[in-house]
């Protein structure tokens, strides 16, 4: 199958959360057999900061950020491609190309609408009662997520999928595992995530909360936007951590801590690519409580779940070495035997396998 992906970016991370998912699940695509082509626009400074050279399985495709450049592009796409995806959150042209990728069905091509942030967009469609998607959605073959359980798929159906499956973030153990840890991220807790409207209340509460209540610990917090945050004394702000520091920088810990956004945590099942990667590099992850966890991991023995700022602290005021070790080493066990990207790639081939059954036999 040829499959033409149009997303915010495969080869940077740079304020990008999804480079980890599509990295991840395209290559273990690619590895069953499939041809992938990735559009990306030249927009962001994305491509100023890149942190990995195009893919040996994967033809990486970045156009102009204008109306020719996309036009240009899902031209060079229809020209070739078996399946057409759009994910949300291109960053530019979204709505034109939300509108343009369904005209591109037909009886040997699927059109797909590929949401890697559910919560938000169904909440964007509930207040706008002219948003386009509205009109648009049913006219996708399918609508694939990367979460969101039960909640997300009822929503999308009420809004006219016509079929709607999450498919969730997961591990590609050759990308994140165990590495030596580094003084420059040592810490008792850390926490890596770009500082987001619907994040940074949630991190101030689960984070810098504990901070405060524990002076003698100290923490670190990574990821982009956080320069200018007012934090407690012994919290160090690390910036930018691009994907290829990753491991080092969950393997330089006590602990690691997930905060979802506040959308992701009201639906629930939203796993993000931190808590896989975090498992994958054998850290003892302490998250904030959501419906579905246990989906992926076992409370109390393979994460520690908070449901406050306080019951962080408290958690790792009792947390030894050894128990962050033995933590770490049961969510890596379970991530390996069930949540890698090969596990989500035979899902999603088997899914448009279906699809393209059912187009077939409607012919």
């Amino acid at each position: 199958m040829n499959i033409a992906f149009f997303g915010s970016s495969l080869v940077s991370s740079y304020w990008n959360g999804a480079a980890t998912y599509y990295r991840g699940l395209l290559k273990s695509l690619a590895g069953l057999g499939h041809d992938i082509t990735f559009y990306e626009p030249d927009a962001f400074e994305r491509q100023q900061h890149r942190d990995m050279a195009d893919p040996a399985w994967a033809r990486v495709v970045v156009y102009p950020a204008t109306a020719d450049g996309w036009q240009a592009a899902l031209a060079q796409a229809a020209a070739h491609a078996d399946l057409v995806a759009k994910a949300s959150g291109v960053g530019v042209f979204d709505t034109e190309l939300e509108i343009a990728v369904p005209e591109l069905a037909g009886p040997r091509r699927l059109v797909v609408y590929w949401d890697v942030d559910a919560p938000a967009t169904l909440d964007a469609i509930a207040a706008d009662e002219r948003h386009h998607l509205r009109r648009m959605i049913p006219r996708f073959d399918m609508v694939l997520t990367y979460g969101g359980g039960d909640p997300v798929v009822r929503a999308y159906k009420v809004a006219g999928a016509r079929e709607c499956v999450p498919v969730y973030n997961a591990l590609d153990p050759d990308t994140h595992h165990p590495a030596p840890a580094i003084r420059d991220f040592a810490c008792d807790l850390s926490f890596l995530g770009n500082r987001l409207p619907d994040r940074e209340t949630r991190v101030e509460e689960f984070f810098l909360g504990p901070a405060t209540l524990l002076p003698d610990r100290t923490f670190l917090l990574g990821g982009s936007g956080w320069d200018s945050k007012s934090v407690p004394r012994n919290v160090r702000i690390a910036g930018h951590v691009g994907s290829g520091q990753h491991n080092a920088f969950f393997c330089s810990g006590m602990a690691t801590l997930n905060v979802n956004r506040e959308s992701m945590a009201r639906y629930g099942f939203s796993p993000p690519t931190r808590v896989f990667e975090a498992a994958g590099a054998g850290a003892c992850l302490i998250t904030d409580a959501w419906e579905g966890i246990e989906q992926f991991l076992a409370p109390d023995e393979e994460v520690i779940v908070a449901g406050s700022g306080e019951a962080v602290a408290d958690a790792l005021a009792r947390l030894t070495a050894d128990d962050a070790r033995r933590m770490g080493d049961a969510a890596r066990a379970r991530i390996l035997a069930a949540h890698t990207y090969a596990h989500r790639a035979a899902q999603v081939i088997k899914v448009l396998d279906m699809a393209t059954a059912s187009s077939e036999a409607a012919e």
